[in-house]
């Protein structure tokens, strides 16, 4: 792990005290559970603006083959 320095408010210092006893944590094990929670949600917003971007954007297009009909040979041929 690498060591970091960070500044938090008193309530939030205070809080956080509470919370680490009553959980039976460490302050530094609470802030870290929180930035990988942090991380994992911003990631997951990412992928899904990606991914609505993304979306539709063959919609329109007209020199792409028949896909309907490239489907439903695969599926005869099942």
């Amino acid at each position: 792990m690498i060591r970091t320095q960070i500044y938090l408010t008193e309530h939030q210092r205070n809080e956080l005290a509470i919370m680490a006893k009553s959980l039976g944590k460490k302050q530094s094990e609470l802030i870290r559970e929180a930035i990988d929670r942090l991380i994992d949600q911003a990631g997951k917003t990412h992928r899904k603006q990606v991914l609505q971007k993304a979306a539709g954007i063959w919609s329109n297009r007209t020199d792409l083959p028949d896909f309907e009909t490239i489907r439903s040979e695969w599926n005869r041929g099942l």
